[in-house]
């Protein structure tokens, strides 16, 4: 009989070995992925090692290498080794991070790291927090306690009686604006039509003339939805300019960092985020910037009184902590994996310091990326940068000369494919301001020079393969 345990740290083990010279990108389709694992549902057991050995051999050529350094999807970071051996311990104890009585160790863990969390981002001392499975969640958390806020002060108790008959809230928002934050204002009842978008600039910066246009426009409970890096080209909107105006006109601002807030560590990058801290509420993701494990967002809430009438649950069976704070008052689940330990792990790994400059290596990459790719040419095409990165995003474009814009959008695409398909880089694709782009996102602590050159010489030969 074999070690289930001892097969999963085999597997894992090799896993992790073999991302530094296995492919990027996943090498199986749906398909065969479904061949792999499709079969009736079985009417006996078997060995649990045995289960863990198939299992490994069938999923791996269908796994993207998001931990790797040639990873430039999406914002999708690998995991420092402390927090993954944390999060080995979070499955093996099994912990319920809703009350403190269930889980002690746990919602303690949960408590300091929020705590630190706060201070690396140098927000509001006595704000809230809560660890929630992403950054959609933790929109959602930070939203609903700024619905409850301002219906309060439209004399409305939503938690009592509701949303039908509220005063409508008005969203006034980015038109650069991540679709998490439309979602979340759907979960919660505002309802689609009431987000209202405010001018840009080209590169996706909300216009202050606008904004208080819009402020003047609208009567009743209003909300601000601002960007701490736009997910295209990584600009932060003006919050010590923006910020001001809204809370004067009486709007509750809360901001999306998924991974922007994470610039406010580094000392040459943290100027991007002034005036943040004016805002009422703040939303990121630990298993973006912070490389700790899926699933880990985190909002914060400057008001921790709405956050609480918001989010606490009451029941005669549940044993409510006089101690230590207990999680359920802050989060919509009242099971909960206990995703505070591997950040607290990670923050121990790599202090503010080593947080810092994961940060601005990060960015460093990124430039040299966007600027070695958009540099490549070949007879007939070429990549062109369509943007200079002030953090870790970037966009590129690919040319065929005399091309009409539609056939360089499908041109584009094709040299995306290209790339990925060969295994030695990953990206994906994106459409800014009405054009096709390569999106390059670097948020890995394992990307490094060498994978930097490698992924240019890649992206080269796909160039020039596709234009032979």
């Amino acid at each position: 009989m074999s070690d289930p345990f001892e097969r999963a740290r085999h597997h894992a083990r090799k896993w992790l070995e073999n991302l530094d010279t296995g492919p990027a990108g996943a090498q199986a389709g749906a398909a065969e992925l479904r061949a792999a694992f499709e079969a009736p549902l079985p009417e006996t057991g078997r060995n649990a090692g045995e289960i863990i050995d198939a299992l490994a051999a069938k999923a791996t050529p269908g796994l993207n290498a998001n931990a790797g350094g040639r990873f430039f999807a999406w914002v999708m970071a690998g995991s420092l080794p402390s927090a993954t051996a944390a999060d080995w311990l979070v499955s093996a104890w099994d912990q319920n991070v809703g009350l403190f009585s269930v889980a002690p160790a746990a919602a303690m863990i949960e408590e300091i790291t929020g705590e630190w969390l706060k201070d690396l981002f140098d927000l509001p001392r006595d704000a809230s927090f809560a660890f929630t499975t992403g950054c959609q969640m933790a929109h959602v958390t930070a939203l609903a306690a700024a619905r409850h806020r301002v219906l309060a002060h439209a004399g409305w108790n939503v938690e009592e009686e509701g949303l039908f008959g509220a005063p409508a809230i008005r969203v006034l928002t980015s038109r650069n604006r991540h679709g998490s934050i439309d979602s979340a204002i759907r979960y919660l009842g505002i309802g689609q039509s009431n987000i209202v978008d405010v001018d840009t600039d080209p590169m996706g910066d909300m216009q202050l003339d606008d904004l208080e246009h819009k402020l003047s426009h609208y009567d009743g409970p209003i909300i601000l939805c601002l960007n701490a890096a736009d997910l295209n080209v990584g600009t932060f909107d003006d919050f010590a300019a923006l910020i001001p105006v809204a809370r004067a006109a009486g709007a509750w601002v809360h901001v999306d960092g998924a991974f922007g807030l994470f610039a406010r560590v580094s000392e040459r990058l943290r100027p991007l985020t002034e005036g943040i801290e004016l805002a009422d509420s703040w939303a990121t993701d630990g298993h973006k910037w912070l490389n700790v494990p899926y699933d880990c967002g985190i909002a914060f809430v400057r008001d921790a009184e709405a956050h609480r009438a918001a989010m606490a649950l009451g029941a005669a069976y549940l044993s409510p902590s006089r101690e230590a704070r207990d999680p359920n008052d802050w989060n919509l689940e009242l099971s909960r994996r206990a995703r505070a330990i591997p950040v607290y792990a990670a923050l121990q790994e790599l202090g503010r310091q080593g947080v810092a400059d994961l940060i601005d290596r990060c960015c460093e990459h990124c430039r040299a990326l966007v600027s070695g790719i958009g540099a490549l040419s070949t007879p007939g095409a070429s990549a062109k940068a369509l943007n200079d990165p002030v953090l870790n995003q970037g966009l590129v474009r690919f040319e065929r000369t005399g091309a009409s814009k539609e056939e360089n959008d499908a041109f584009t695409d094709d040299i995306i494919a290209r790339v990925n398909a060969s295994g030695e880089a990953f990206f994906s694709p994106t459409t800014w301001n009405g054009q096709r782009a390569m999106r390059v996102s670097v948020v890995s602590w394992r990307t490094d020079e060498e994978d930097v050159a490698h992924t240019i010489a890649a992206v080269a030969k796909a160039l020039s393969d596709a234009n032979a």
